[in-house]
């Protein structure tokens, strides 16, 4: 192995340190102290770290195998019955997708600004808003966005510039990571705006807190479709509301529903986003993935990112470029809809050819059989003593099922059966403390729903009565359903 020497001639402790002994002690003298430890002398003793307790410089051969003994310590999803959720999901990604992706003409997802090199991306690009127009039923779309949450933050903005109000008003049954994200977006942005979470009956949007939330200071109202616990939104009579209002209609919607759903285009909805994880892109420890986002032709002005455009070149032949790109660091600068300065190009090219390679039957195939795993599942479980459906109303892929005992302790006990059993909902949602959110996809065999079935039946029956007291007391918390904050 390579050593590093300091100026003194002496082996140096870390070789890969860039400042010698005698570099560090001269930028401590021009500082005015005279140690290291002088210098932090100020943080207190609670709050700073302990000295790292580094081994000393290991060969690669001794490393790689020290991190593989490590990496073997990991349990993969894999390797287990998972029906985790909640916006991110395993689902089967055809050898297909990283064997385009993986060609060597969409190894950097640089912005194609010069077109004539570019006619690959561009056409991938174009191709890609094509297929998320298809699929949500809406008139244009952009080049992607980095995610979900960043798309529907992006949204809001743009309702709030299209409709001249300040007020945004999210379904409390939203991805509560979604409602950060965009709760964090306004108060980075210099245009106010008013949160309100509309109560709910049940797990859907009722009538009645709607025409009470939306008022005519409205921008837009903002739904999941199916939306966080699973179930189905009545997208169209949601959208009715809200347009007799004048707000817009922001629909968060999960593409592989839309296989059997009705497109939220054709429900009335202004503005669509999503992710793009589920199609083609694993899980990946959290990503990356891309957000997509398309909008009704009128609005195209408004629609933040670029796009990519088809038209014929001068020898006749067709050909495509970057149309409008309405960003800061173009000639619109303080009048760009948004500073996102790049799009997920090849999670977005990932998605793209996942789509294609599906097909609409194909599509439609994979969500049937996600809806009916999810069914067969539900019933399994509701028929444990004690353990129910929290909400009634029809539900895709996903359901939340209440728990007779601490939802913690089940999940915790359900690993030792190698089953990830779901979601605490109680993380985000105070008045569903014992409830767990359940999310099935094609990567759920039958016996994979069995073994969970049968695990929970039995670790159930193992759990100590506290337990199940405990639940019961949680709940029958009350809980306020509703939230308001203001930016």
């Amino acid at each position: 192995m390579t050593k590093e020497f300091d100026d003194a001639g002496e082996i140096l402790p870390f070789p890969y340190l860039p400042a010698t002994q005698a570099e560090r002690e001269l930028m401590l003298k021009e500082i005015g102290v005279r140690t290291f430890e002088d210098l932090v002398s100020h943080i207190p003793a609670e709050v700073k770290a302990k000295p790292l307790e580094l081994r000393a410089g290991l060969a690669e051969l001794e490393l790689t195998r020290e991190l593989s003994q490590l990496a073997a310590k990991n349990k993969p999803a894999s390797q287990q019955a998972s029906f985790l959720g909640g916006g991110s999901y395993r689902r089967f990604v055809p050898a297909v997708v990283p064997a385009v992706i993986s060609r060597s003409e969409f190894s950097t997802a640089y912005t194609p600004y010069q077109p004539e090199v570019s006619q690959g991306s561009l056409q991938a690009i174009y191709e890609f808003q094509t297929a998320i127009c298809l699929i949500t039923g809406m008139d244009v779309a952009n080049a992607s966005m980095y995610d979900a949450p960043t798309a529907l933050a992006e949204a809001c903005l743009m309702a709030v510039r299209l409709t001249g109000k300040k007020k945004i008003v999210l379904s409390e049954a939203l991805n509560p990571e979604h409602r950060m994200v965009t709760e964090t977006y306004a108060r980075s942005c210099d245009l106010p705006c008013a949160f309100v979470t509309a109560a709910q009956k049940g797990a859907t949007d009722s009538g009645a807190a709607l025409e009470k939330e939306i008022a005519d200071d409205c921008a837009c109202f903002v739904v999941q479709y199916p939306n966080y616990f699973g179930t189905i939104e009545a997208v169209q009579e949601i959208a009715d509301k809200v347009h007799a209002k004048g707000a817009l209609l922001v629909v968060v919607t999960d593409p592989i529903s839309l296989g059997l759903l009705k497109a939220p285009g054709d429900l009335g909805a202004d503005i669509v986003v999503g992710d793009a994880q589920s199609c083609g892109n694993s899980l990946a420890f959290g990503g990356p993935s891309a957000g997509y986002m398309a909008c009704r032709k009128e609005f195209i002005r408004q629609l933040p990112g670029r796009l990519a455009g088809m038209t014929v070149d001068n020898r006749g032949q067709t050909a495509f470029t970057l149309t409008l790109q309405t960003r800061e660091q173009h000639i619109r600068r303080a009048k760009a809809t948004s500073n996102i300065c790049t799009n997920q190009a090849l999670n977005a090219l990932a998605m793209l050819v996942y789509l294609t390679a599906m097909g609409p039957q194909g599509l439609r195939d994979l969500a049937n059989i996600s809806l009916q795993r999810a069914h067969y599942l539900a019933d399994a479980l509701t028929k444990i003593d004690g353990v129910e459906l929290t909400f009634k109303e029809p539900f895709f892929n996903e359901f939340a099922i209440t728990l007779p005992a601490d939802p913690s302790a089940v999940l915790q006990a359900l690993t030792e059966h190698k089953v990830l059993g779901g979601l605490k909902l109680g993380t985000h949602f105070k008045h569903l403390q014992n409830s767990i959110l359940v999310a099935v996809t094609e990567m759920n065999p039958k016996e994979d729903l069995d073994l969970f079935a049968q695990s929970l039946a039995e670790v159930l029956k193992a759990l100590p009565a506290k337990a199940r007291d405990d639940a019961k007391q949680s709940s029958s918390q009350p809980t306020s359903q509703k939230k308001v904050l203001t930016v």
